[in-house]
């Protein structure tokens, strides 16, 4: 994945020489009216797609668009952008995905698994160190990864360790067995929910913020900021160029874009897509817009009605424009979804029939369902996303089309995701893109999941995402996820519309390589480390 698409060589020239005559303003105007993207343009402008040398020091403030006043440092309990991002910032995890999307070491040095790939042994990088000087040791992994499986845990990474029968330290190596073949355990365990905390010899694992990772945490104020400086003994010599991070809890996406304008923050995870064309035209101002497989949702309870029959589940999936709602509440920054969560971006992906707009399909589902007409609640708010209210209106207008009246109830932003996010039958929801279909898959549809959004349960689908997950040949594991995606299409109980580019901003000082993870924002929550100021 990049960090936004470039022009052709003739057109980067032209416009480069073009640059040195024009204001950035006039630039951006005629970059865009000549059909270049506003990413395209900015980076020609700016130069910043160019790899540079990255320097060490200053403060990297960041504003963040997802952030609430019960956010904790449990990392069982990491769910909103704001945690994410503190979570790689302090810890680390034993795997890192990178902006390719393949897997690499991070506290693991190596690893090796069993022909079967059911046994797994991961050797962990020796000096590695805590922030409080404590050395790494197997049992602090060991302990970490137990936390969430704890009879008790409330971990959203619970389920993506449910076939592990045994975690055990052996000297510098941890190893892991599973029930059954899991050929995407690196995968999985770079998920920011297994970072690794110090232990005390016991099992029990401080969560209070000390970890490995590229800055020790000063100070925590759950929705509001956090600060932290550079930790000088990251095991990493080529990351971690800030001397100081502060995130800054930012949801409404005016205050988040004044920030960036005005300088009081250095970049922004989530731009206004209403006006991310103006705001590319801004002095000092450049736009990431990275391809991605995050993806917008609108559960359903599958064990609720009406939504427990699944012909009034097909009308609605029938009933919404998904054209339009790129275009409407993404601004043209994403691509149509097919009801299933995995994206063109995915290993082990399929073309599948796609799903059209079609009212007269829907009012067909409806009289089988035995119902002239329907309707139903959705609750929306933009802390979802900039544009889920959007979405939840455009729904709301193409479903009469089909007799059914969606009444949209705009939610507070504060509080959305504890409030209402799987605890309301019907809502706009949103995922980061996962690393492969079955972390996806046990995350959000497996049945029993904590985080089953729409409390899907199917025996066919749970079966054959055991069967995929131990297939080591990739021909059957793709013919296995097609099924899945077949089934989640036909008679899953989430409407997936589209796809999001990730669409964040920087301040021209602000430096990558041009290469960004679209995992989630801000280089898969991995800015802190691989950025660096000019």
């Amino acid at each position: 994945m990049s960090g936004g698409t470039k022009g052709n060589n003739k057109d980067e020239t032209a416009f480069k020489m073009m640059s040195t005559r024009l204001t950035r303003r006039d630039f951006m105007e005629r970059a865009l009216a000549c059909g270049i993207t506003v990413a395209a343009a900015s980076a020609m402008w700016s130069g910043t797609a160019r790899a540079a040398t990255p320097k060490k020091g200053g403060t990297f403030r960041v504003g963040l668009h997802d952030s609430n006043t019960t956010d904790s440092m449990d990392p069982a309990l990491a769910a909103s952008e704001f945690t994410t991002e503190l979570a790689f910032a302090a810890r680390n995890c034993l795997t890192e995905l990178l902006a390719d999307g393949s897997v690499t070491g991070e506290l693991a040095e190596s690893w090796e698994a069993s022909a079967s790939a059911d046994s797994w042994a991961f050797k962990l990088r020796d000096g590695v160190q805590f922030h409080n000087g404590k050395s790494l040791t197997a049992e602090d992994v060991v302990a970490s990864l137990n936390y969430h499986l704890s009879e008790d845990s409330k971990s959203g990474g619970k389920a993506l360790l449910a076939d592990v029968t045994e975690i055990k330290a052996d000297g510098n190596t941890v190893r892991i067995t599973t029930q059954s073949g899991n050929a995407d355990l690196p995968y999985t365990l770079s998920d920011f929910h297994f970072t690794v905390c110090p232990s005390d010899g016991e099992g029990n694992i401080d969560i209070s913020g000390v970890g490995t990772g590229p800055y020790a945490l000063e100070s925590f104020d759950a929705g509001i900021r956090a600060s932290l400086t550079r930790n000088p003994n990251y095991f990493k010599p080529d990351r971690a160029h800030f001397d100081a991070v502060e995130f800054l809890a930012l949801n409404d996406s005016n205050a988040r874009q004044n920030a960036l304008v005005t300088g009081e923050v250095d970049a922004i995870s989530d731009v206004d897509l209403k006006t991310a064309k103006l705001l590319a035209k801004r002095e000092g101002i450049y736009i990431d817009d990275v391809p991605s497989g995050a993806h917008a949702t609108i559960p359903m309870f599958t064990d609720a009605a009406p939504f427990d029959n699944n012909d009034v589940r097909l009308a609605l999936k029938y009933a919404i424009d998904r054209e339009g709602a790129v275009q409407r509440s993404m601004r043209g920054y994403g691509s149509i979804g097919n009801d299933h969560p995995i994206g063109p971006t995915l290993p082990y992906y399929s073309e599948i029939e796609q799903r059209p707009y079609d009212p007269e399909k829907a009012k067909y589902h409806l009289k089988k369902a035995g119902l002239d007409s329907l309707t139903v609640q959705l609750s929306a708010a933009d802390a979802a996303f900039n544009g889920a209210v959007d979405l939840a209106v455009l729904f709301s207008e193409n479903a009469k089309q089909a007799g059914i009246d969606v009444e949209v109830v705009r939610e507070p932003n504060d509080g959305y995701w504890s409030n209402v996010w799987l605890k309301k039958p019907f809502c706009v929801s949103t995922w980061s893109a996962r690393p492969t279909p079955d972390v996806m898959f046990t995350t959000a549809y497996k049945s029993g999941a904590d985080w089953n959004e729409s409390r899907f349960s199917h025996e066919r689908f749970d079966k054959l995402l055991t069967e995929a997950k131990g297939e080591l040949d990739n021909a059957k594991r793709t013919e296995l996820y097609r099924e899945m995606m077949l089934i989640m299409r036909d008679e899953g109980g989430a409407i997936i519309p589209f796809f999001r580019n990730r669409v964040m901003g920087r301040r021209e000082n602000v430096m990558h390589d041009g290469n960004l993870s679209g995992v989630s924002p801000l280089d898969g929550n991995r800015a802190t480390e691989r950025w660096w100021f000019a």
